[in-house]
């Protein structure tokens, strides 16, 4: 007999067509895709997972879609050999990335979806290996970090923040998670301290002055665009890659949100704000941290494939995670 979908939600930790049909079918990439119970037996050092989540969005929803958008965005594998072009290095192959398919999650109910991610995040972590997340609206990072920050310790680990908002409010619509408040509720947790924080690319009109003040307060680092486009990325990431390094952080936690990308390049995204980085500057910079810092776990969030033209932005996130992942490549092999 069939178990009411209510009764059997609390049994299921990852998500399938049967339960959600949103959920992501395949791996990325067609890396191997494995159970969480069989990670331990697995000998690569990163593991992807999905967090089809877009219950804490204020305008455009379909961050649900993105796991599923973000696996899928590829033209095929060579004979499962994929060199980066600029290195040589096939990032899948060297650090040996499976796929643990997309978190379930209850549609509506945040703070139980919120843990359930958190708990796989710090299972996969426990493993001791990478954690990269496919979102999903940016309300997962507070999971995401949470997870991560259990393992290596609260307030141990840096968090390096691309987007276009500072996701920094006190609450959103009276609660206290959606994708406005995630870098809150990791400062006021401990989990990520204000002085381990770098954010880079905000622009826009919000949010208010007292927040910006509060952010101050904190030892938060934030590169608006203006200061970008004045000193130049370059110099920014520098400054990020040295605040990150210190007071001898365990190891660094990198977020993105695909919006601080201007919507020209990234469009499918639920609150674009022109006027932000390229995706090419985005690349290498995210590449750039990977190779230079120890990332302990990463995110990609934000990429609502209603609102995309031609899959851009999905390829675009994939991307990221690729580059990511090469960068972590080139810090292993030296």
């Amino acid at each position: 007999m069939h178990t009411p979908y209510e009764d059997r939600a609390a049994e299921v930790p990852f998500a399938t067509a049967e339960y959600l049909s949103f959920a992501s079918r395949n791996s990325f990439l067609g890396v191997p895709a494995v159970r969480l119970d069989e990670v331990a037996a697995t000998k690569g050092q990163v593991v992807i997972l999905g967090a089809p989540f877009d219950w804490g969005t204020t305008h455009r929803p379909g961050a649900r879609f993105g796991p599923r958008a973000i696996r899928e965005a590829d033209y095929g594998v060579m004979d499962g050999y994929r060199p980066h072009l600029p290195t040589g290095i096939d990032p899948l192959g060297t650090l040996g990335v499976v796929d643990i398919g997309d978190v379930y999650v209850i549609p509506g109910d945040v703070e139980t979806s919120l843990e359930r991610i958190t708990e796989v995040v710090e299972q996969v972590a426990r493993l001791g290996r990478v954690p990269i997340v496919l979102g999903g609206d940016h309300t997962i990072t507070f999971a995401d970090a949470t997870g991560v920050a259990r393992v290596h310790g609260f307030g141990e680990v840096a968090l390096i923040h691309f987007d276009a908002h500072a996701d920094t409010g006190a609450t959103q619509n009276g609660r206290l998670y959606g994708h406005g408040t995630p870098m809150r509720r990791l400062v006021e947790s401990g989990a990520v301290p204000g002085h381990r924080f770098v954010q880079i690319g905000l622009r826009g009109y919000w949010p208010e002055p007292d927040v910006v003040a509060w952010m101050r307060e904190q030892g938060m680092r934030s590169y608006f665009m203006n200061e970008i486009v004045d000193r130049g990325l370059e110099t920014v990431v520098d400054e990020a890659v040295a605040h990150a390094l210190e007071g001898g952080a365990r190891g660094v936690f990198l977020s993105v949100d695909i919006d601080v990308v201007d919507p020209g390049m990234a469009p499918g995204t639920g609150t674009p704000e022109p006027g932000g980085l390229t995706s090419r500057q985005l690349l290498d910079t995210v590449r750039r941290l990977a190779r230079e810092l120890d990332v302990v776990g990463a995110d990609v969030v934000e990429v609502s494939p209603p609102y995309d033209h031609a899959e851009v932005t999905a390829y675009l996130a994939n991307r990221v995670v690729l580059e990511i992942l090469n960068g972590m490549a080139e810090r292993t092999t030296g």
